[in-house]
């Protein structure tokens, strides 16, 4: 039977593929772009606007950092003592347009030592785990090749 994919957070991304985009807010006022989305106010503090609009960030973008995790993280972190733990990548990339940094771990294979800041990733769909019926999908960086 397949497993339901299920979004870890739902209306932070969506598509699939090449379409797949993570989504933010945009502030009709002041034009801030938020992320992870906002749906109450703006959180410019210098803005008092609230009408926000969903809008698709940059599927690229440059490391801005980067590190690795080698270690089960504690409590109150879920994850099965039964499975072995793999270690992991993590990426702060500068969205293109936007140019704000979002947090994200590398595609599965990618390992700090394929990667520099200033290089160019695109974001692309993940699986951050699942059990017999569901696949917890996330987003992922990807380095993009030639950069």
């Amino acid at each position: 039977m397949p497993r339901t994919r299920t979004p870890v957070v739902e209306g932070w991304f969506t598509g699939e593929g090449e379409e797949f985009r993570l989504l933010g807010t945009r502030c009709q006022a002041c034009r801030n772009v938020h992320f992870p989305r906002e749906d109450a106010y703006c959180r410019n503090p210098a803005c008092t606007g609230d009408e926000l609009a969903v809008v698709p960030l940059s599927r690229h973008g440059r490391i801005w950092s980067f590190t690795d995790g080698r270690y089960r993280p504690p409590a109150p972190y879920l994850s099965d003592p039964e499975i072995p733990w793999e270690p992991y990548t993590l990426i702060a990339a500068e969205l293109e347009a936007e140019r704000m940094v979002v947090l994200g771990q590398a595609a599965p294979g990618v390992t700090p030592a394929e990667l520099a800041v200033g290089m160019t990733v695109r974001v692309v769909p993940g699986i951050l785990g699942g059990d017999a019926e569901t696949l917890w999908t996330t987003w992922n960086f990807e380095p993009v090749s030639g950069s």
